[in-house]
């Protein structure tokens, strides 16, 4: 009995995660909010609301990965960025035309005579990546702050009961 519960387990939580994977998703998701008011043109850039939208999803995703003690904080936020990339991709492609308020981008130079379909499907394929990296970088520096934070933590643990 007890090996089928830590195998149902083990298919839940990939190894190396450190957290099941609807809990990475979780994490992602606190960033969809500021996204989605972005794109409906409900924030703006530079206010303290789209802030504190920006900061505080990555600031709790680093807080449960140190109180949580995941081995790998790094790869573990870095898998949550990764999640939260695709969501901003996908959150992207369906407002697309709303964020632009009916006017989306159009390609210049040689491509300017291009079909205008052809030209949205271009800018939207190549708007893919953007997201994906962005939330992978996202990821990337919040594991580094997670493990640079875990490892402290545990320098000085180690430091007070040396004493």
């Amino acid at each position: 009995m007890r090996k089928a519960h830590s195998q149902a387990n083990q298919s839940r939580q990939p190894a190396g995660l450190g957290l099941p994977i609807p809990v990475v998703v979780g994490l992602a998701l606190l960033g969809v909010p500021r996204v989605v008011l972005h794109d409906l043109g409900v924030i703006q850039e530079g206010t303290a609301a789209n802030g504190a939208l920006v900061f505080v999803p990555p600031l709790i995703w680093i807080l449960v990965a140190v109180l949580a003690r995941v081995p790998k904080p790094f790869l573990t936020m870095l898998a949550t960025g990764a999640v939260y990339g695709a969501f901003l991709v996908i959150v992207h492609q369906v407002l697309w035309t709303t964020s632009f308020g009916g006017n989306p981008p159009t390609l210049g130079g040689n491509l300017e005579d291009l079909d205008p379909t052809m030209q949205n499907i271009v800018l939207r394929v190549f708007s893919v990546p953007t997201g994906l990296i962005t939330g992978v970088v996202v990821g990337a520096l919040s594991g580094t702050v997670a493990w640079g934070v875990r490892a402290a933590v545990r320098r000085s643990s180690v430091n007070s009961s040396t004493r």
